[in-house]
């Protein structure tokens, strides 16, 4: 379960603020990432559910994943990451979504070595964002590290969107007008 001033409350807490709401599509963390989330108390108020797509014709089929791109690159792969991101908020009627693929092991896979992961972020304004990670550790330590740096991503995708929301709302770079 998530404590209090974890990055899972506090993305909970900014979406909750907004009034907005957040879909998780999850293929090597298998559920943690909503587990994580879910572990908040209140985390109804934003979170509308996951998909664990954990199978590739699951992020194809259900998710909407591009097929060429999957047989071109594999699971394992940034634009992968984002359109899983962008299928499960359309899928589950989101504001934001979320993703996490990658390789944990213990075996390589689609050509990319374990700790291998991508995870990525799409917000309310249709641009998605991935980040690729190298992480090190046994599968447990992998798929933690992958949760936490999903959380980090949308947090940080939130203070992003504040500031721009802000700049449009107050004009400019903040600076006082003679």
């Amino acid at each position: 379960m998530s404590a209090p001033g974890s990055a899972a409350a506090g993305a909970l807490e900014a979406l909750a603020g907004r009034r907005q709401s957040l879909a998780v599509a999850e293929s090597l963390t298998g559920g943690l990432v909503a587990g994580e989330l879910t572990g908040v108390p209140g985390a109804s108020r934003v979170v509308r559910g996951s998909v664990t797509a954990y199978a590739t014709d699951v992020k194809r089929e259900l998710l909407g994943v591009d097929g060429a791109l999957l047989d071109a690159r594999g699971a394992v792969d940034g634009e992968v990451a984002r359109q899983m991101a962008a299928g499960v908020r359309r899928v589950l009627g989101a504001d934001w979504g979320i993703a996490t693929t990658g390789v944990a092991g213990p075996e390589p896979q689609d050509g990319q070595p374990v700790g291998t992961v991508y995870v990525a972020v799409q917000g309310p304004d249709g641009v998605g964002k991935a980040r690729r990670l190298a992480l090190a550790g046994d599968r447990d330590r992998i798929r933690r590290d992958s949760v936490q740096a999903v959380l980090a991503l949308l947090l940080g995708e939130l203070a992003e969107n504040a500031r721009a929301q802000d700049t449009e709302q107050h004009g400019g770079n903040g600076c006082l007008q003679p």
